[in-house]
């Protein structure tokens, strides 16, 4: 499908290139042209092939960016949404989270993966890193609605296997536009010494990156260090794990030898901001690791703990509370925030092609409105995003090339009122189990 979205400011989101107005072209599911105006007026009408349009989007003077990435969260757990809140993280994980979980079906997961789908798509979120159990059926429930999703294993020691996460680490990488994978495990303490070493031998064999939760609280530091003598950083990399890079969540408790480990190994920090806020987790280090050179990208975490699938909130909060926790207002800068939400979630799930707006790139894109009073005065349209916009400042996404959002309505293959019935159905069902 050819669709020429015109008459647009464009934040690329490349290095050192400031907004400009101009033209966005896509062929299929890439970018075939980006053009300032300028350019356009040179070169349209003499040499340029004429092109037959499927769609042409007049963007108002609003502005085209790349997606958000969504690099950590649990999609289906949007049926927990509000269910256990004002909790300590191992109470709400061991009391309200887990208990649930065993409920669930693949066909639940199916239906509250596509819940979450319409929430990131009107967030303006264009891809999701995405750990949870039975990643077969999140990958369809994606594939249904057009939404872009890595998935990474949850390895541990209760609800899944090495040879599961081998077969599915192969399966989900073979040639597919909007679905892949990255081994993983759920987290040092919920995975046997055993367990890691095996893995740490599928990771060899494939040389493959890897991802967990790390260092989200200080009882996982301290009862890890109390196991094996070193912290969960220092561990796991004792183990191999992280010979071919990777990430990790959360990252609040962080020793310089940690830090020493994501250096050396060009590990990820994916820093979830809200969930760590409501959990009472921490504030972790991002200023920190942005000054030891350290990569940085934001995940939202699933809806239970956040609760709110909402990029905007999240990187608002990875600037306010890094200046906060700095004591320094200069800290964190809006533009290296934007850049972490965009460029660097993009890296970090593996996802090349969808870093930047530019010709041959995956039409992985947005289009915020700018005629609303939070987006008034455009001093600085950028630092704008960052600190005022919001979600109701998301007028279209595209992802893959297909318009999947707009204007407050979606286009995922089913309505947004059947997919919240299924939904509610479902939480009927396991709360009447539950009672």
């Amino acid at each position: 499908m050819n669709i020429r979205l015109y008459n647009a400011r464009i934040l690329t989101m490349e290095k050192d290139r400031p907004v400009f107005s101009g033209e966005v072209w896509i062929k299929n599911e890439k970018i075939a042209y980006v053009a300032e105006q300028s350019e356009l007026e040179r070169e349209v009408g003499r040499d340029f092939p004429r092109i037959f349009w499927d769609m042409e989007i007049d963007c108002k003077g609003n502005l085209l960016m790349p997606g958000f990435k969504n690099a950590h969260t649990h999609s289906a757990m949007t049926f927990l949404r509000s269910y256990a809140d004002d909790l300590p993280l191992q109470e709400w994980l061991n009391e309200k989270v887990f208990p649930m979980e065993k409920k669930l079906t693949g066909e639940d997961i199916y239906h509250l993966t596509r819940l979450a789908v319409l929430e990131y798509l009107s967030s303006g979120i264009t891809a999701v890193f995405d750990m949870y159990l039975k990643p077969d059926d999140t990958a369809r429930a994606c594939m249904d609605t057009g939404m872009r999703c890595v998935l990474v294993s949850g390895l541990n020691d209760f609800t899944s296997s090495i040879e599961q996460t081998e077969e599915e680490y192969l399966k989900w990488n073979r040639k597919n536009s909007l679905i892949s994978y990255q081994m993983g495990f759920h987290a040092e303490y919920t995975c046997s010494r055993d367990l890691l070493y095996r893995l740490a031998q599928l990771v060899h064999k494939y040389r493959a990156p890897v991802y967990t939760h790390l260092a989200e609280t200080k009882r996982e530091v301290e009862e890890c260090q109390g196991r094996y003598g070193m912290t969960p950083a220092v561990f796991l990399d004792s183990m191999g794990l992280f010979e071919f890079g990777g990430g990790c969540y959360h990252c609040i408790y962080m020793t310089d030898a940690d830090m020493d480990v994501f250096r050396r190994r060009r590990l990820f920090a994916i820093t979830n901001p809200a969930s760590n806020m409501k959990l009472a987790s921490g504030i972790a280090p991002v200023a920190e690791f942005e000054r030891k050179r350290i990569p940085v990208a934001i995940g939202t975490d699933g809806a239970a703990s956040n609760n709110c699938l909402d990029m905007f909130r999240e990187m608002f909060l990875v600037s306010g509370l890094g200046k906060l926790k700095e004591n320094d207002a200069a800290s964190l800068d809006a533009l290296q925030v934007l850049n972490m939400a965009t460029v660097q979630g993009a890296k970090a799930m593996r996802l090349g092609k969808s870093d930047v707006l530019a010709k041959g790139k995956a039409a992985d894109l947005i289009l915020l409105d700018l005629q609303q009073p939070n987006m008034h005065p455009f001093h600085n349209i950028p630092k704008n995003i960052v600190y005022s916009a919001g979600k109701s400042n998301v007028c279209m996404t595209m992802v893959n090339g297909r318009i999947l959002y707009r204007n407050g309505e979606y286009f995922v293959g089913d309505s947004a009122e059947h997919i919240f019935a299924e939904c509610d159905r479902i939480v009927g069902r396991l709360t009447k189990q539950g009672a």
